[in-house]
């Protein structure tokens, strides 16, 4: 069963959850930045048994499935890592809804049907 935020606690959870988005986006960008240096080592790293290049990748995916994995353990849903997207699962009237939230916004201001996902935010 999901966890289920009012929307005070969405936005206390947000001022925790802002430094880790941040971080991941950080990560995102510099394994993207690096891609077309990476992958050729990574070709070679597989044949001869490692390069300090694809072990600094690593770390980098490593802490980035960290961060991943300490937002869910909140029991907030990451929606998007390429914009910061995430959904806090809500109660509205008795059926759950998602408050939603995107890295640069101030606070939770959206919500919108389960189904209905981004496209279908509306101002709480």
């Amino acid at each position: 069963m999901p966890r289920y935020f009012t929307l005070q606690e969405a936005n206390a959870t947000l001022d925790v959850i802002k430094p880790l988005i941040e971080e991941i986006l950080t990560i995102r960008q510099q394994i993207l930045d690096r891609r077309e240096d990476v992958w050729p080592v990574i070709q070679r790293a597989a044949g001869n048994g490692g390069s300090q290049t694809a072990s600094k990748l690593a770390l980098e995916f490593g802490r980035l499935d960290a961060l991943v994995h300490q937002i869910q353990d909140m029991g907030v849903i990451l929606k998007d890592i390429n914009i910061g997207l995430l959904d806090f699962p809500h109660l509205k009237n008795g059926r759950e809804v998602y408050l939603c939230w995107k890295f640069g916004e101030e606070k939770i201001e959206f919500w919108h049907e389960i189904e209905a996902g981004y496209a279908g935010r509306q101002p709480i």
